[in-house]
């Protein structure tokens, strides 16, 4: 997991397409960045796969790094917002020219629906399945619009490492997914 989230980084930060770009810039790709790393994370802390991290305290880790994504989503939107506001608005409004920035918006607007949903999750009285339900389902729209997000960018991460790197979080959070067997009721992991 570490050389899968280090690797990239690492790249990115060697990249000589950020030697003209404004230190916030800089920062809220980065942002983006450690965003994603979070979604190879979660969804392992959620099947309880982190060793030394089962149950109830990979749980509440999860949790920690899900509002940890928020902050970086929007340390992401906003120094890029500083940056280049127009350019945010026209995302925002799903008018911008470049496709990469539609499944950006998708993808932040899906995190920021999960962190609304599991914040109310007692508040709206859901049952066990229909949480994991809803909560999973944004969570695929999630690693699905930030992987393609990420794949349009012609950015500092790298071609290959970037594709490496979009591939294994797709493959654990399908592999996740099923192990959890989410749309159904009575089916338990094994």
């Amino acid at each position: 997991m570490g050389v899968a989230v280090l690797v990239p980084i690492a790249i990115a930060a060697r990249s000589p397409l950020l030697a003209w770009r404004e230190p916030i810039y800089i920062a809220a790709g980065f942002a983006g960045i450690a965003a994603m790393a979070l979604l190879l994370i979660q969804p392992l802390l959620a099947g309880g796969y982190v060793p030394g991290l089962p149950g109830r305290t990979g749980r509440q880790v999860h949790r920690w790094l899900g509002i940890a994504l928020v902050v970086l989503v929007l340390a992401h939107v906003g120094g890029l917002w500083v940056t280049s506001a127009p350019d945010v608005i026209d995302a925002l409004l799903f008018a911008s020219p470049t496709p990469f920035s539609v499944w950006g918006v998708v993808a932040m607007w899906a995190v920021f629906a999960a962190a609304l949903l599991a914040l109310l999750r007692r508040s709206l009285r859901l049952g066990p399945v229909a949480w994991r339900i809803g909560h999973t389902a944004l969570a695929v729209v999630i690693v699905v619009g930030t992987v393609v997000h990420a794949l349009l960018i012609e950015g500092a991460m790298g071609v290959v490492s970037k594709a490496a790197f979009c591939l294994v979080v797709v493959v654990v959070m399908a592999k996740i997914v099923l192990d959890l067997a989410t749309w159904t009721v009575n089916r338990r992991r094994p």
